[in-house]
């Protein structure tokens, strides 16, 4: 397995490493002693699992806040996503940048992200479905945030357009990152 930091450092890429026959492969997808050695600690509480049918299916950008704040190590089961990590600490040097990572089930990359970023995807492929590990607090309703997710202040290169983006009700109006109190 590889861990490989990405432009913003705290977040890594994972790369699983596949042992192929004639039957298949099979992977390691996660090693706790392998992720610590570079610098990934959390302790994984809880695991998630969600189902897009449509290409350009956008879910986020979104965190939880403090104490339930979340670390996420992302992967797809079924087709392709463009996952992105936006750096929400406000004291951090990267404040407002992200990260972007193509992650498909063909190549079991995966993307960890740390408490503080914002998450979201867009689906690649129909009939996606996308996994994560969560560390750091359990999900709650009342500590769910997001950052509005074509926000011009960011710069994310989305592969759909917002008249084609299928979103939630809750992500169409998550506000701008200017708009934000301190978060982290």
């Amino acid at each position: 397995m590889q861990v490989i930091d990405q432009a913003i450092p705290a977040v890594k890429l994972v790369v699983p490493k596949r042992h192929g026959d004639a039957r298949g492969w099979f992977s390691e997808t996660y090693r706790a002693d392998i992720l610590a050695a570079n610098g990934v600690e959390d302790h994984f509480i809880q695991d998630n699992q969600s189902f897009s049918a449509q290409v350009g299916t956008v879910r986020g950008l979104h965190f939880q806040r403090h104490p339930f704040a979340q670390a996420k190590l992302i992967r797809v089961l079924a087709g392709a996503i463009l996952d992105v990590a936006v750096d929400l600490r406000r004291d951090s040097p990267t404040y407002g940048r992200h990260v972007a990572a193509r992650l498909d089930a063909e190549n079991g990359h995966q993307l960890y992200v740390p408490i503080g970023f914002g998450h979201g995807f867009c689906t690649l492929e129909p009939d996606t479905m996308v996994a994560y590990k969560v560390a750091g607090g359990v999900y709650n309703p009342q500590a769910d945030g997001a950052v509005l997710w074509n926000d011009p202040d960011l710069g994310i290169d989305w592969p759909v357009s917002e008249a084609e983006a299928q979103l939630s009700a809750k992500d169409k109006v998550a506000p701008r990152l200017a708009d934000l109190p301190p978060l982290f």
